[in-house]
């Protein structure tokens, strides 16, 4: 369910603009602002899973993602609707964490790579099916059902956390760690906030600056409070494991390279074909359906080959996947070219998606499972809201440049008031045929022609800088994981 609504969010986010005639700092909130709480406070859920119970907490976030779920349907604008979506991350925080410790501590060895295989094929089915329905969705009932829908879902899913999962803690918990809690979501908060605004108000600009120093400030804060508390919410030692190390930075690669290309892939497809939201969505399939398959693929070959392997080949696809879709986009060829690359990157993903997690808890001893799916998962989501507004910075940044550059040599005047940022802005959100609606009807073709290709050029940057995450990732991961610690589960 949770990366059900990721993925319907994504396909909505150009009709979600247009309701609110939002900025692209606005949709990005959207986005960022469910995944800022969800990352935030992944580390918080799996503390109260392990301390309060992992089946209470599992239903405690379904109910809070699913009331939250109504608000975001019901928002009359898009800065409540941006408040709901962090109502809605919190839910979904609480209730991943507690997903990923039931798994941890029922399943062993063989058995687990087993479940996480499942785990990982579920998202997959979600991956799969999340844009298409998203795109259906919104273009019959409305993007508000894209959230309304859960509803009904949180219903059955209550009835069948109530009847199906064993109760379970950490009989060693202690109490909860608030110092690591409020230090790590603050300045996780205002790096976000920083990247998000940083286009609009200048990169070196007092308010930027203040901000990011603050979140380093913050960190480092959560960091000591870490190294004095007896329990921490995150254990530092276990960064002693150079497995974790490497585990923790495929998770982030992953997320960064390849899981945040279902934001923004949709938007280019509504942006630079015109695609509807319903088309958008099917166009997504040749991406999301090998996020389906590749996890199966994944769970048998690790019966025969280490996770080490399987970890450092999924990367290498994934970026190989990033650059191939790149070259196509900026040649400006036809979608089933583009749609090839997206097969690539999708497989890659797909590799990645269970591995990464299973791979994680291979050095983490049962009792602490709550803990160490809290540190894997919000490392994961960690890269997934930073990529998110760092490649939302630099798609906009070079849209700008491409757009004004473009018009000063076809002497276009973009914006009566001057503010081109204003119109880019719209642009990157999706709303490209509300700002040509807006000029002289004989350059209509031609503004529309300019803003499809300046745009099209800044995606392939963002691709280009995705696929250098993942190659980066790749020789991290190379360098740190232990084969034997990954090695063939079999028995």
């Amino acid at each position: 369910m949770i990366m059900l609504d990721s993925n319907i969010v994504g396909v909505s986010l150009p009709s979600i603009a247009r309701t609110y005639h939002a900025a692209f700092s606005d949709i990005e909130w959207v986005v960022s602002g469910y995944i800022l709480t969800f990352a935030a406070l992944l580390m918080t859920g799996g503390a109260l899973a392990d301390t309060y119970g992992r089946r209470k907490m599992l239903v405690v976030g379904i109910v809070l993602f699913g009331v939250s779920s109504v608000l975001c349907g019901m928002a009359p604008s898009a800065v409540w609707l941006d408040i709901a979506r962090a109502l809605q991350g919190i839910g979904a925080a609480i209730q991943l964490s507690a997903n990923l410790a039931v798994l941890g501590h029922e399943f062993r060895g063989p058995d687990r790579a087993k479940a996480f295989g499942v785990w990982g094929a579920v998202l997959g089915i979600a991956a799969a099916i999340g844009p298409f329905v998203g795109g259906i969705i919104t273009s019959l009932f409305g993007w508000q059902w894209a959230f309304l829908v859960n509803a009904p879902i949180c219903v059955v899913l209550i009835a069948l956390a109530l009847n199906a999962v064993c109760e379970s803690v950490d009989p060693d918990a202690g109490r909860l760690d608030i110092i690591g809690m409020i230090t790590f979501a603050a300045s996780l908060s205002l790096l976000v906030w920083a990247l998000i605004n940083a286009n609009a108000e200048g990169w070196l600009s007092w308010s930027i600056m203040s901000k990011l120093i603050a979140s380093l400030f913050l960190f480092v804060s959560f960091l000591f409070a870490e190294k004095m508390q007896k329990r921490p919410m995150m254990d530092l030692s276990l960064f002693r494991k150079r497995t974790f190390i490497g585990s923790s930075v495929a998770m982030f690669g992953f997320a960064a390279s390849a899981q945040v290309m279902i934001t923004y892939l949709p938007l280019y497809l509504q942006n630079f074909f015109d695609f509807s939201a319903a088309n958008a969505g099917f166009g997504m399939l040749p991406f999301a359906l090998p996020l389906f398959f590749c996890p199966r693929v994944a769970a048998s070959l690790s019966t025969k080959i280490n996770g080490k392997s399987i970890i450092l080949a999924g990367l290498a696809v994934v970026a190989v996947g990033n650059f191939l879709t790149a070259f196509f986009v900026g040649s400006g060829m036809a979608y089933w070219l583009v749609a090839c690359g997206m097969v690539v990157t999708g497989c890659g993903a797909g590799i990645l998606n269970g591995e990464t997690a299973k791979i994680s808890m291979s050095v983490i001893p049962p009792e602490r499972a709550g803990m160490a799916s809290g540190i894997g998962a919000t490392v994961r989501f960690v890269g997934l809201v930073t990529a998110v507004t760092g490649l939302g910075a630099l798609l906009a940044g070079q849209t700008f440049q491409n757009l004004v550059t473009s018009a000063k040599r076809l002497n276009i005047a973009l914006a009566a008031d001057g503010n081109v940022y204003r119109v880019v802005s719209h642009i990157t959100a999706g709303d490209i045929s509300g700002f040509v609606g807006s000029v002289p009807a004989d350059q209509r073709t031609l503004v529309l022609s300019l803003c499809q290709q300046s745009f099209g050029d800044a995606f392939a940057s963002v691709l280009v800088a995705a696929g250098c995450v993942a190659v980066i990732a790749c020789l991290l991961v190379f360098a740190s994981v232990d084969r034997n610690d990954t090695a063939p589960l079999s028995g």
